[in-house]
């Protein structure tokens, strides 16, 4: 969904927080979320994205700048009267209720009679496919259970804005990928506008409209996902999201839109300059593992070709990966399709590999 095309339904207009009255965790941040738009905040530990979500909730206060929610500023709004759902890890479902009586309390609070409240219960449940559990406590599910169960309790009083803090956290992987698809699903049928807070990147990629990458306290980048994992702005975004190889060196020249960098190891090669001026700024280049080819005849006669020691070649099913030295560099991988043409390679054997210009990216040096 292009948000764009919506209007903005939430809003952060230079919003500052600072918890010690000096040090800023969160610095002058502006974003605008669209309704419906489902927009993950991703982001290493202590980078600002889960300051950011409990300013939205409430639960923390904004030290500076506003936030306002379908256009009207909600910093002086108590939690429980800004009308959002919630979802955390650790479910925080009541213990000594049933699980539709937890599903009633948000109602209950909102004054909603019994015979409604039942309905908007019995629904809530089918919704996450748990229709048959309402009878028992949440010590009887299993932790995919009980984590529909905190998702249908953000959904029963039909909110417009629902926050996620690392829902999915304490589950393992297969569970987790299929609730990532299940709460996708759900949050753009019911046309609800989605925060979600996440480190874990392939969540952010498969689940969202847009990623805002923190980091420091500032957004990074803020794209949908394939731009944010093919155009990466600046070595943080390429080097946090997903894998990534990357070769250090100096910009030589600079013309249509080209770079000509020369690695630390002496090779030239040509470079889309992302974030490099001049000649001799220092550049790290990036280059996605599945844009390297080691076949020549799977490669135009524009690409580029350097030399490179195999050092590992690790069968992984559907792909193969190969751990490479390149340009002084012993940690460059190559992802390459498991196919019947597919030569395997042998550690110590030397080969030229590959990748076009435009797949490589001369970006700021860390």
């Amino acid at each position: 969904m292009n948000s764009a095309a919506n209007d903005a339904f939430v809003v952060f207009d230079r919003v500052q927080k600072s918890y010690d009255g000096e040090t800023l965790v969160v610095k002058d941040l502006n974003l605008s979320i669209g309704k419906g738009e489902f927009l993950t905040m991703l982001g290493p530990s202590g980078s600002g994205k889960t300051t950011c979500l409990m300013m939205l909730a409430g639960f923390e206060t904004a030290t500076h700048g506003d936030i306002l929610l379908d256009g009207e500023p909600i910093n002086n709004i108590p939690p429980h009267k800004r009308g959002i759902g919630m979802v955390f890890q650790n479910y925080a479902l009541f213990p000594h209720m049933t699980v539709a009586e937890n599903l009633a309390f948000p109602l209950e609070v909102r004054n909603i009679g019994k015979s409604a409240r039942e309905e908007k219960v019995r629904r809530a449940l089918e919704m996450v496919q748990m229709g048959a559990f309402g009878g028992r406590r949440p010590a009887q599910l299993s932790g995919g259970q009980q984590q529909r169960i905190a998702l249908a309790r953000a959904l029963v009083f039909e909110p417009e804005l629902v926050l996620m803090d690392e829902p999915l956290g304490a589950l393992d992987k297969q569970l987790r990928e299929h609730m990532q698809f299940e709460i996708t699903r759900l949050a753009h049928n019911l046309g609800i506008t989605t925060v979600y807070v996440t480190h874990d990147q392939t969540e952010a990629l498969t689940m969202s409209d847009r990623v805002a990458v923190f980091d420091d306290g500032r957004i990074q980048q803020l794209a949908a996902p394939d731009i944010l994992y093919e155009q990466p702005e600046n070595s943080f975004v390429a080097q946090f999201i997903g894998e990534n190889n990357t070769l250090l060196g100096t910009v030589k020249e600079i013309k249509d839109d080209v770079a000509l960098v020369e690695l630390d190891d002496g090779e030239l090669i040509d470079a889309k300059p992302v974030n490099v001026s001049k000649p001799g700024d220092r550049t790290l280049v990036s280059i996605r593992p599945e844009r390297v080819e080691i076949s020549k005849d799977r490669l135009s006669p524009d690409a580029h070709l350097v030399h490179a020691e195999v050092l590992e070649f690790i069968y992984m099913g559907d792909i193969y990966r190969t751990r490479l030295r390149v340009a002084g560099n012993e940690d460059f991988v190559i992802k390459t399709r498991n196919a019947p043409d597919q030569r395997r390679l042998k550690p110590g054997e030397h080969i030229e590999i590959g990748w076009m210009p435009q797949d490589c990216r001369a970006l700021d040096a860390p």
